[in-house]
């Protein structure tokens, strides 16, 4: 993959949705044009403790393979891996768009209707718009220490 390839195959930005009475979550066409670049129709919706992350399936199984050579080494990270491994759900867009989440998963990060999708480089997160809330003030409330850590890890 050429270096602009790669740009262009992240998820980036935020924005906010609602649910319709199906649970069905509209994908922003920005969201949907990296995922075509993987070139495979089928996603991987995972629990992920606060919220729910949406991988690619290819994404995934690099993911994947890193839990199960870890998993094998730290009982902490095997408990985590059967958590995520046992609530993931494949799916793929409808043709307008949309990403059916379960409603055990909805359940399990309690996603009623308003959202937040959050691009994070390899994966799309979904939040409960009040919990997104508090986790991006809290964010904000320690910029010092990231920035500190920024700075540390040479990405100031």
């Amino acid at each position: 993959m050429a270096k602009s390839d790669i740009l262009i195959s992240r998820f980036r930005s935020r924005s906010e949705h609602t649910l319709d009475p199906k649970g069905r979550l509209n994908v922003p066409s920005r969201f949907r044009e990296v995922l075509q670049r993987y070139g495979s129709g089928m996603l991987i919706i995972a629990p992920w403790i606060k919220n729910l992350r949406i991988y690619p399936v290819g994404a995934w199984q690099v993911k994947e393979d890193s839990l199960l050579t870890k998993s094998r080494e730290d009982r902490i990270i095997s408990n985590f891996a059967r958590y995520v491994v046992s609530g993931i759900t494949e799916c793929s867009l409808d043709k307008q768009g949309r990403l059916l989440i379960p409603s055990f998963l909805r359940s399990e990060v309690n996603i009623d209707k308003d959202v937040v999708l959050n691009g994070r480089l390899e994966y799309i997160e979904i939040w409960d718009k009040d919990a997104w809330q508090l986790e991006y003030r809290k964010t904000l409330e320690n910029f010092d220490e990231i920035s500190d850590s920024l700075a540390r890890h040479g990405i100031d």
